[in-house]
């Protein structure tokens, strides 16, 4: 998504919880991710936001506020997806 959607405004931030840093490095690189990995050491974060399942997808919109929550694997880049992703960043 970040890779399709970047350049007109998306942003992806993923954050990895409670791994170490070195293990999340490798997981990233195998995978060639082009977004940013934050790490939450210590699950303070994650607690915060009150996620009970991964993935948690937290939508915002281009001010800042929630627009939705989404938990567990979804196809954002099917039809669908790209048609939510779209609206958004109009």
């Amino acid at each position: 998504m970040q890779r399709e959607f970047g350049a007109r405004g998306l942003t992806v931030l993923a954050i990895d919880i409670e791994e170490a840093p070195e293990k999340v490095r490798a997981w990233t690189k195998q995978r060639d991710l082009a977004t940013v990995v934050l790490l939450d050491r210590d699950g303070r974060v994650s607690g915060s936001y009150r996620v009970t399942g991964t993935p948690t997808a937290f939508l915002l919109g281009r001010d800042g506020k929630l627009v939705a929550k989404a938990v567990g694997t979804k196809p954002w880049l099917s039809r669908d997806g790209r048609a939510l992703l779209e609206a958004l960043l109009k």
